[in-house]
């Protein structure tokens, strides 16, 4: 995260001390800079002078004292309220009166940060999102006591990184972190469940839902020793809400360090970056499709029958189904087996479709079962084509 805000700031203009405790990681940071503009430069989006400028702009400290000329410090430092505030104490010692700390924070409280300090005023979150110089959203937060001019400021600056930055209120996760609990809690407890496995999630995800990265591949990207704080920390903030409960799943992995995409192995395994995915198994193949008979009370019924005419099935039209039809239910918030004993359809052959998006719009079709399904029923791809995903 902070060689991504480094980036931004360089090419924006701004002259970038980078200073890291861990020996020799700020020198290698700037490296790692310097070969990025350089494949720019190698694909003629950027020259050789804009690169030794940037370059140029960016220097390393040995010492915290070093940052005492900057007008702004941005913390991109391990996710814990006692490290952060034992720094920003620090650094209000070394800056001037005038200078703005910035925190990096995605779940803690840019207040509670903030009360380790003597001038509180000059304290606002600013968050920005992995890989930084692709997500163009910026979080600018202020605490209780951060002066107005302070958030101004940071504004004014992420739309010369060329970012949009967006106020957001001092609560846990703020924004983005506080909507993510619906999309990664929320898998890893489907993955729980053992209603999916992992690749599986994030093919529905991307492909039905219009996501860019699964679930599983985004906690890879950011890490478990990143994402995992978070959830404990945005969960305990909101004095142990059960929505956002985090999950064994996470606490496991973090522990045995397999951590996501940096380490070589988080929820997929990784060769020179690239994620080994398992294939998708093959559908079934079906020698005879039986008749199908879609319940009355189905999401999107026309479409449901018209994709049941692509694949060429027998349709059944009367009031009830007759005992050797298979039953296709949509339900919007129930589960199959619940809408079975509700409609008073036999469990043994209802199958569900997720007819939550139009047809058009999506490349997948996710289809369920329910504990009760004859052998004949129990793969749910029958009735479906082979861009369909089983759930």
């Amino acid at each position: 995260m902070g060689r991504g805000i480094a980036q931004m700031a360089a090419q924006a203009g701004s002259a970038v001390i980078l200073f890291d405790l861990q020996p020799n990681a700020a020198e290698t940071a700037r490296q790692a800079l310097a070969d990025t503009w350089q494949k720019l430069v190698d694909k003629n989006k950027l020259d050789a002078a804009q690169r030794t400028a940037m370059l140029d702009r960016l220097r390393c400290a040995d010492a915290l004292a070093s940052l005492a000329p900057c007008d702004l410090v941005i913390e991109a430092v391990v996710e814990r309220l006692d490290v952060k505030q034992k720094l920003f104490s620090e650094l209000e010692s070394i800056v001037s009166k005038q200078s703005v700390l910035a925190t990096n924070t995605s779940s803690l409280s840019v207040t509670a940060i903030g009360a380790a300090l003597q001038r509180p005023r000059q304290l606002a979150g600013f968050h920005f999102f992995n890989p930084v110089p692709l997500m163009r959203v910026v979080e600018v937060i202020a605490g209780l006591k951060t002066d107005p001019v302070v958030c101004e400021r940071l504004t004014a600056f992420a739309r010369e990184f060329g970012h949009t930055p967006v106020s957001a209120q001092d609560t846990p996760g703020f924004i983005v972190n506080h909507a993510g609990r619906g999309y990664g809690t929320e898998a890893l407890r489907v993955a729980s469940e053992r209603v999916a496995d992992f690749a599986t999630i994030d093919r529905i995800l991307k492909d039905q839902m219009g996501f860019r990265l699964g679930p599983f591949e985004l906690m890879d990207l950011t890490a478990l020793d990143v994402s995992h704080p978070v959830m404990e920390s945005i969960y305990r903030q909101y004095y142990d809400e059960p929505r956002y409960r985090p999950s064994v799943i996470t606490a496991q992995r973090l522990a045995g360090g397999v951590v996501g995409k940096k380490v070589g192995d988080g929820f997929y395994t990784y060769r020179e970056g690239i994620a080994q995915v398992p294939a998708e198994p093959p559908v079934p193949e079906v020698g005879a499709l039986p008749p199908v008979w879609v319940s009355p009370k189905a999401a999107r019924r026309a479409e449901i029958y018209q994709l049941l005419k692509n694949l060429g099935a027998s349709i059944e039209t009367a009031q009830a189904p007759s005992a050797s039809a298979l039953i296709l239910v949509a339900p919007l918030g129930l589960d199959v087996t619940t809408l079975a004993a509700v409609e008073r359809l036999d469990p043994t052959r209802t199958v569900g479709i997720d007819m939550m998006l139009e047809d058009a719009a999506t490349k997948r079709r996710v289809l369920a079962t329910n504990p009760a399904p004859a052998p004949t029923c129990a793969t749910p791809r029958t009735p479906c084509s082979p861009r369909t995903a089983r759930r």
